[in-house]
């Protein structure tokens, strides 16, 4: 039995060899780089947690994870639900998290292509109020959209506005906009 100069860590008294069980990436990370990455892992699994299940079903999630989301929809209690997103927290490493988290921004509207398209429909619609002939070039290159409601809720904004009431017809032809013209980018306005 070795004898320890007193102050000295057992661990500190020689060199450590590498683990072969972990691989290299893990081994360089320190254990607070470890615990930030599980965080954001268990922050994204609760995530998850909140979406639809039509939502979920979209993002193609191996049956597993999927059925740990679904249980941890039905936990009340804190202490097992706090466990059960520390086991989605760990089911979550073998899955691509990135785009995962890259497809929940784009649903929530943070990313470039989705803002984008918020930013080329507000001109549209600014264009819209505008412009008489904006609804029929809309309609020309949208076949299929409702001209007269398109009409209705365009003639209801304007008024909104010159009378100063509250903008519902405003609004809502934002979202008959974003019925009509497809979030691809590139299409016509």
């Amino acid at each position: 039995m070795a004898r320890w100069r007193i102050g000295m860590i057992p661990a500190m008294a020689g060199p450590s060899e590498p683990n072969p069980t972990r691989p290299l990436a893990d081994q360089a990370a320190s254990k607070t780089q470890r615990k930030r990455e599980s965080l954001a892992l268990q922050g994204l699994g609760e995530e998850l947690t909140r979406l639809t299940p039509e939502q979920l079903g979209q993002l193609q999630l191996p049956e597993h994870l999927l059925e740990a989301l679904l249980e941890a929809r039905r936990i009340s209690k804190f202490g097992a639900l706090r466990r059960q997103l520390q086991y989605i927290g760990r089911l979550m490493r073998d899955v691509d998290s990135a785009a995962i988290a890259a497809r929940l921004r784009s649903w929530k509207g943070e990313s470039r292509e989705s803002i984008a398209y918020l930013h080329r429909l507000e001109r549209l619609r600014a264009r819209l109020l505008e412009d008489e002939s904006a609804v029929r070039e809309l309609t020309q290159s949208h076949p299929g959209c409702d001209t007269q409601k398109l009409r209705q809720l365009v003639r209801n904004a304007r008024r909104e506005q010159v009378e100063g009431r509250p903008p519902h017809s405003f609004r809502a032809l934002f979202q008959e906009l974003r019925s009509i013209v497809p979030a691809e980018p590139g299409a016509a306005e």
